[in-house]
Order: C-alpha cells, then structure tokens, then sequence
C-alpha cells in the first residue's frame, strides 16, 4: 500500500501565505495586541506554515483582536475555516488553513506556553508599529 503521508518537501515550499501572516499581525497590532510572534513551522508539524501568536490584556480586548483580525483577512479575500474558543476562555484560535493565529489572554498564554512549545522554530520578522 502507498504512503499517503504528505512529506515535509510537499509543504508549501514558496511563501505564498506570507500575506496572511502579515494582515493578522497588522491587524493584531492596529488593536494594541502585545508580544506578536509569527514562527514558521514548516517541516516541524502538518497542520499550518505558521503560528502567529499575540496576547491581549481582557476579554473585550480578545474580542476586539479576533473580529478585527477576521475583517482584514476577509478584506483580502481570506475566510477563517474555523474559529475555536470564546473569549471568557483566555484563548481564541482562527485557523485559516496554512496560518494559525492564537489570540491570549497574558494568563493563558503563559499556563499554555506555545512559544515554549514552538520556540525552536524561526521566526518571522514582522514590522510592526
């Protein structure tokens, strides 16, 4: 039988996500989200290019960064596939297929350490204000 697990070459080899990461972060940033990080996760795990990660100081603010976030990449032709978590959580994922976006609450973030987790992989820069 054949191996129908996808290799690490067949990931997207060009940066044609890159937009995505970009608008979310700018977004994230436009709304006061603190400690943005996008790492490039490619040939470490199957299920995205990138993790961006952004931390928000309450839940109106976790609220804010998600809707905020989910319009500028509706503006650029982009739907979230699905969105997971409530924002009395602490955590809201948006997953837009090859880019997964973690919106924190400051707690959540560190009790779930995703930049632990993660933190070998490199990282974007990302140019924010």
């Amino acid at each position: 039988m054949a191996n129908l697990k996808p290799k690490a070459a067949d990931k997207t080899d060009d940066l044609d996500f890159m937009p995505r990461v970009l608008c979310a972060a700018e977004a994230a940033s436009d709304v006061k989200a603190t400690d943005i990080v996008a790492y490039d996760v490619r040939g470490l795990t199957l299920i995205a290019d990138s993790f961006v990660i952004c931390t928000a100081n309450s839940e109106p603010q976790v609220r804010a960064i998600s809707a905020k976030i989910q319009s500028a990449l509706r503006d650029i032709g982009v739907k979230a596939l699905h969105v997971e978590g409530e924002s009395n959580s602490g955590w809201i994922v948006l997953d837009y297929g090859s880019v997964i976006v973690h919106i924190f609450k400051k707690d959540a973030r560190a009790f779930y350490d995703l930049d632990g987790l993660w933190g070998d992989a490199p990282k974007f820069p990302l140019e924010l204000d």
